[in-house]
């Protein structure tokens, strides 16, 4: 009975641990953090860009026609 009642008080004890856990290289937390990447909007958004100008132009054209 002994064991219950120290296996109860153990379990309601509360740990504060960290949400996240730093990574062991200090230099790939502040190269993750930091913007990098690619200089050049990739292929699908550069198509998603040119349709939605496409979109406008002709939205435009049909408004100037009535």
């Amino acid at each position: 009975m002994a064991n219950k009642a120290l296996a109860k008080r153990q379990k309601m004890t509360l740990r504060a641990e960290p949400s996240h856990k730093a990574p062991r290289n200090p230099f790939a937390l502040a190269a993750k953090q930091r913007v990098a990447g690619s200089h050049q909007a990739s292929t699908s958004s550069q198509r998603q860009t040119e349709r939605r100008l496409l979109d406008r132009l002709l939205q435009q054209a049909r408004e100037e026609d009535t």
